[in-house]
């Protein structure tokens, strides 16, 4: 359920007037607390401005940014969605991971929308290169056996010529 600006705000000056916990203020209002949370620390650095939602489309040199800034000044994840004005910390969170996995350079890559599925011709000629790799391997693996069945069997023979002799 969206929860508009005007509840948003309604909400948040009621936690900071006193009218109880987070917990009680955001049941009052049908909402989460941990909602709640985010909209005060935002409106505490900055103001009602904070409250207002901005489009979550992000540049890499912004990410990087926000990740540094993170580093250097010690702050926890919700402190520095409030500080840049990023309405979901779980971004900064992901961002981080990106960060320590891929460097910052991962932070560039545009991650958005579903995951591009192979063409189907593509699809069609690697599942066939696949199957010929499979029954190579299986023809190179019979002609291996049929080396060692020789090999065996012209031992026996060899036993049995000088058993005979």
């Amino acid at each position: 359920m969206k929860i508009s600006y005007e509840q948003r705000l309604e909400a948040t000056l009621a936690y900071l007037n006193g009218n109880g916990s987070y917990k009680k203020v955001a049941k009052q209002f049908s909402m989460h607390s941990s909602d709640l949370q985010k909209w005060v620390a935002l409106y505490r650095n900055h103001g009602i401005e904070g409250l207002i939602k901005k489009p979550g489309k992000y540049t890499g040199d912004f990410k990087v940014s926000v990740i540094e800034y993170m580093h250097t000044h010690g702050t926890s994840v919700r402190e520095t969605a409030a500080h840049f004005k990023i309405p979901s910390f779980r971004s900064v969170l992901m961002w981080e991971r990106i960060y320590y996995q891929e460097g910052a350079d991962g932070l560039y890559k545009e991650r958005r929308g579903k995951a591009r599925k192979m063409n189907p011709k593509l699809q069609a000629t690697s599942l066939k290169t696949i199957k010929e790799n499979e029954l190579l391997l299986e023809v190179q693996k019979l002609r291996m056996e049929n080396e060692y069945l020789k090999k065996y069997n012209a031992l026996i023979q060899e036993k049995s010529k000088k058993t005979k002799k």
